[in-house]
């Protein structure tokens, strides 16, 4: 005699089910590459503007590989810190969306020149939109004045024009912290009295949403440009070390940090003052003004 089997019947609908669900999830992870630029980024939640969408919102873990294509075929890839993922910046993105259709990533990839563009944007950004008002017609005349100033600026003009070609598709910043480390000639240890200044910053900028910092170090004119331009980078290095190993700033909460060089000088390199002030690292914790509506997308 056959009875009735009721976990026979529970047991096909729970296959059933599971089948369904695998195949969903096989769907939601199907791999994707996408192209675009980094519109705006705050810690691990990075915004891209790619041809088919003006927001593409795409998620870095520690998983994510963050790689500078190389060689002449394009084919060699450089590892990366996450830092280098900054706005202005055009990528690959190669991962799966999440049921919340955001993208994770797996592989991002750009190249060396647009990472070069992108941090000459990002050092000048704030400084241009100060002197230009955040007005369109003063920005034409700060165009004007580099190019009067062309001879000068010569080996920087390409960078600088690029840089104002794309201030508009980038997001305003409001600043909300500012440190100045100085230097002494030839220097780029950091003055022990700067460091609490500096720690103190960090503390601030964890208490706010959203927050990114960027550290962009500069030089004077005095000695070969060349020089110069590696002690900017080198002071910009050295206080990024005390923020990521004592002010326990995430690395994927830093911009790239920018060298400057000879370039933007607020004294006069006439006097011996004036090339103090140059010797200078500038120490900005910024908020992304178009990543507070971020959480709303979530």
């Amino acid at each position: 005699m056959t009875g009735y089997q009721p976990n026979k019947f529970v047991s096909v609908g729970m296959f059933l089910l599971l089948a369904l669900t695998s195949l969903s999830t096989s769907l939601t992870a199907q791999t994707v590459k996408i192209n675009g630029m980094i519109k705006a980024r705050s810690g691990a939640t990075v915004l891209v503007q790619t041809s088919d969408s003006p927001k593409v919102v795409v998620l870095l873990n520690d998983q994510t590989q963050v790689g500078q294509i190389e060689g002449v075929l394009k084919v060699r890839r450089k590892e990366m810190s996450m830092a280098a993922l900054i706005p202005g910046l055009e990528v690959q993105v190669e991962g799966a969306y999440d049921s919340q259709n955001q993208l994770v990533a797996k592989v991002v990839k750009f190249k060396g020149d647009d990472l070069e563009r992108a941090q000459a944007i990002q050092a000048g950004l704030h400084e241009t939109q100060a002197q230009a008002g955040q007005n369109t017609e003063d920005l034409k005349q700060q165009q004007k004045e580099l190019t009067a100033q062309q001879q000068k600026i010569a080996a920087n003009n390409s960078a600088i024009e690029t840089a104002i070609a794309r201030f508009g598709q980038l997001d305003d910043y409001y600043i909300l912290d500012e440190v100045t480390v100085l230097f002494g000639n030839g220097k780029v240890a950091v003055d022990g009295q700067y460091v609490p200044q500096l720690l103190k910053l960090a503390e601030k900028a964890k208490t706010i949403d959203g927050y990114n910092v960027q550290v962009v170090g500069y030089a004077s004119s005095s000695g070969s440009t060349e020089l110069n331009q590696k002690l900017s980078e080198e002071r910009a290095g050295s206080v990024t070390n005390i923020l990521v190993q004592q002010g326990d700033i995430p690395l994927t909460r830093l911009l790239a940090p920018g060298a400057m060089g000879e370039s933007r000088q607020v004294g006069d390199n006439t006097t011996e003052g004036g090339q103090a002030e140059n010797r200078r690292v500038v120490v900005r914790v910024l908020q992304n003004k178009g990543i507070a509506g971020l959480r709303d997308v979530h």
